[in-house]
């Protein structure tokens, strides 16, 4: 009798474990009235604060969600995963430098783990990169769990393995590359209030009060025999999203291209994600200092210090949804505003401000209509500003 029911219980758990790992489809759509109050709440965790059963548990979701196909396939997304990011690469020019990007991200980030609950099957907590965790130690960033190749997101790229493809009209928004003449970069230092980070590389320095070159231009004065290496530096070989198992068709930029997960780490950005640059964030006084401030190389450009962290294609503002990580960091950016609004509610939880497009003299507005082609139905900016209430259902621990 105890040898049958043995025989019973590992037969269930087999089948247990064949459903969990199997892609979840035609789910009923669970989205509820915006504004309404939250049946469950998704207690996001920084990735080292999970288990490990939770965080392999999360990787297979991701691949998962690569291995469906996209739910609008007059596009050029090839599977649900990059639509995700083919939606980012379409509203890129009108979700960047504008009053919305802070909403705009936070509901790409909420409705991208629904899709790994919803259409596969995860079960655990929406994952934030805490990058000051990095930051702030002196151990090789590559050592961090972020990068470990069986419980993280797999290591650096390794050169001589990528090369950008023709480009003729530039729609690869790549950052123009500085290749060094003969001879070893020289030591340098790249200085912005907050810190200083060693080099090698060119010295350069953001004068205070004066906004760093608009994107794409070349850094002046570059000294001779020496220069920015391409971020492009080559494919992830090791962990879950090796060459082998994760294959993008988009990018880089507006680019339609077959390639690996391509990346450059470089300590570098850690000087642009400590706590004390964090901290300046969060002393700004409304939102209009706030969403200034994560951009800015003055007070410390922590949206663009993990970009540049990374490297590789998350340093491409159009296509860099290629990498998982991007959206670990944007929920770790999400999470630096969540606790911005915590610290006065009454004043902050609906603050908002900024132009409605680059440039423009238009203020955006609570109404701001936000939308999400192939991903969810438009919500406003009001729809997102309170965690505690749908369609957002969150909080961060």
């Amino acid at each position: 009798m105890i040898q049958i029911r043995l025989t019973v219980y590992v037969v269930l758990a087999a089948l247990v474990s064949l459903v969990l790992s199997t892609p979840v489809k035609g789910r009923e759509d669970s989205a509820k009235v915006p504004g309404a109050q939250c049946t469950t709440i998704d207690r996001r965790k920084e990735w080292r604060d999970m288990s490990v059963e939770q965080r392999l548990s999360y990787i297979n979701a991701v691949l998962c969600l690569h291995s469906l196909p996209p739910n609008d396939k007059t596009r050029a997304a090839t599977s649900r995963y990059e639509e995700f990011q083919a939606t980012h690469i379409l509203l890129t020019d009108r979700v960047h430098s504008v009053g919305h990007f802070l909403p705009w991200h936070r509901h790409l980030g909420t409705l991208y783990g629904k899709a790994l609950r919803e259409e596969c099957g995860y079960d655990g907590p929406t994952a934030y990169w805490d990058w000051r965790r990095d930051a702030d130690s002196e151990v090789d960033i590559l050592k961090s769990p972020i990068f470990d190749p069986v419980t993280g997101f797999g290591g650096d790229g390794v050169e001589g393995t990528y090369t950008l493809p023709p480009d003729p009209n530039n729609e690869g928004a790549t950052l123009p590359t500085f290749a060094p003449a003969p001879g070893p970069l020289p030591t340098g230092t790249f200085t912005f209030p907050g810190g200083t980070a060693p080099g090698p590389f060119p010295t350069f320095t953001f004068p205070s009060g004066t906004p760093p070159p608009p994107s794409g231009t070349p850094f002046p004065e570059l000294p001779p025999g020496g220069g920015f290496p391409s971020p492009y530096k080559g494919c992830v070989l090791d962990g879950p999203f090796n060459s082998t198992n994760w294959r993008i068709h988009l990018g880089p930029g507006k680019l339609v291209t077959e390639h690996c997960l391509v990346r450059n780490i470089s300590p570098f950005g850690k000087f642009m994600l400590t706590s004390e640059v964090v901290r300046n964030v969060m002393l700004s006084k409304n939102y209009e200092e706030f969403r200034l401030a994560v951009d800015s190389f003055q007070n410390g450009p922590i949206h663009g210090g993990g970009h540049v962290l990374v490297g590789g294609e998350m340093i491409n503002v159009y296509s860099a949804g290629a990498d998982p990580l991007f959206y670990l960091h944007h929920a770790g950016l999400d999470k630096v505003w969540w606790d911005w609004q915590q610290v006065d509610p009454t004043n902050r939880l609906y603050d908002v401000s900024g132009p409605t497009t680059q440039g423009g003299s238009i203020p955006i507005t609570l109404d701001f209509e936000l939308d999400f082609p192939a991903l969810g139905p438009n919500i406003t900016v009001r729809d997102t500003m309170d965690s505690a209430l749908e369609p957002n259902c969150f909080t961060y621990e």
